[in-house]
């Protein structure tokens, strides 16, 4: 089962350094058209990739639904934007974002794992609703209205700098942010904390035989989401420039989930392909048609009946497959 797991791992990485040529290649063809609008999506598409991502950890790894993750993404654009108007410094809001990530997903994972199955979605769908009725209402945070004014800043790379103005240069900045992201995720799940995180999938009443708490193991899965969920929600401000309450909205929720079951639950890499998806999805069937979210919506039931494995699903045991030929005509062990 271990080799198994470890060939689909890598199947995923393929597929990741396969999207990371195709972004770049976009880069590169963007900047030399000069576009903005294409390479503004795009990079959108990329921060909301982060939030599947988080929805892909608890729901494909460790079987919980969550229909509040959006709490998360929503108070790291906010905290970003907050510390982007008081020092302009990309990293300084992504370290804040971070912090605030591992305090927030601490005590909200304490709050929801209190319940499982359909209470612990009710739950953080919950939770969601509060923070964001709460913010809604807030007039320091800019109300209904959301905050505006979030400055233009510069990424100090050392060498060189990058404008968020850039669309071209933020677009390849949140690349790098998302794919160490994954890379970070990616590595922890392919740890025995990952295998554990399956085991309590497949039958938490189990996993204390192995010598583990099941509910440590859960929180450290909520952790994890809830700060790469946060990480991912500061990137927003950053490329729009404001904030909104309806980043709390359960739309952004649920249309997380449904990134996630498009491009495969469980396999990561489909987090980042199902962003891409939907996004391109909107943008076409949108610039046909004002009533877009009808049709997106017969699409999604289309792809759950007929591919029930998402798009990563179908693609990444070929890819799979393909590895462990190459493994195994160089010489290798089956």
């Amino acid at each position: 089962m271990r080799d198994a797991l470890t060939t689909s791992m890598r199947a995923s990485h393929w597929l990741a350094a396969l999207l990371v040529v195709f972004a770049l290649i976009t880069a590169a063809v963007g900047a030399a058209m000069n576009d903005t609008f294409y390479l503004r999506l795009a990079t959108e598409a990329l921060i909301f990739a982060g939030l599947a991502l988080s929805v892909d950890i608890l729901l494909g790894y460790t079987g919980l639904l969550s229909l509040g993750q959006a709490l998360y993404f929503g108070l790291g654009a906010y905290i970003s934007a907050l510390t982007l108007m008081q020092v302009p410094s990309f990293w300084l809001a992504l370290l804040v974002a971070l912090a605030s990530g591992l305090v927030l997903g601490l005590v909200g994972g304490f709050i929801a794992l209190r319940v499982r199955g359909v209470y612990f979605a009710l739950i953080t769908f919950g939770m969601a609703q509060v923070i964001a009725k709460v913010i809604y209402n807030t007039r320091a945070l800019g109300a209904s209205d959301g905050m505006t004014g979030v400055p233009i800043i510069d990424v100090n790379l050392g060498i060189t700098s990058i404008s968020s103005a850039s669309p071209a240069g933020f677009f390849l900045v949140v690349l790098a942010v998302t794919m160490v992201l994954y890379a970070i995720a990616a590595y922890l799940l392919d740890t025995p904390f990952g295998r554990l995180l399956i085991a309590i999938k497949a039958n938490d009443r189990r996993v204390p035989f192995l010598g583990y708490k099941a509910p440590t193991l859960r929180l450290g899965s909520y952790v994890l989401a809830a700060t790469i969920a946060t990480v991912s929600g500061a990137l927003y401000p950053m490329l729009r420039g404001f904030v909104s309450p309806e980043l709390l909205f359960f739309s952004t929720s649920g249309n997380a989930v449904i990134t996630v079951i498009l491009g495969g639950v469980g396999t990561l890499v489909g987090a980042l392909y199902g962003s891409i998806l939907l996004t391109v999805l909107k943008s076409v069937i949108g610039s046909w048609t004002e009533h877009h979210l009808i049709i997106i919506g017969l699409l999604f039931m289309g792809a759950v009946i007929f591919f029930p494995q998402g798009l990563m699903g179908v693609i990444r045991p070929q890819v799979a497959k393909w590895l462990s030929y190459r493994w195994l005509s160089r010489g290798g062990k089956p």
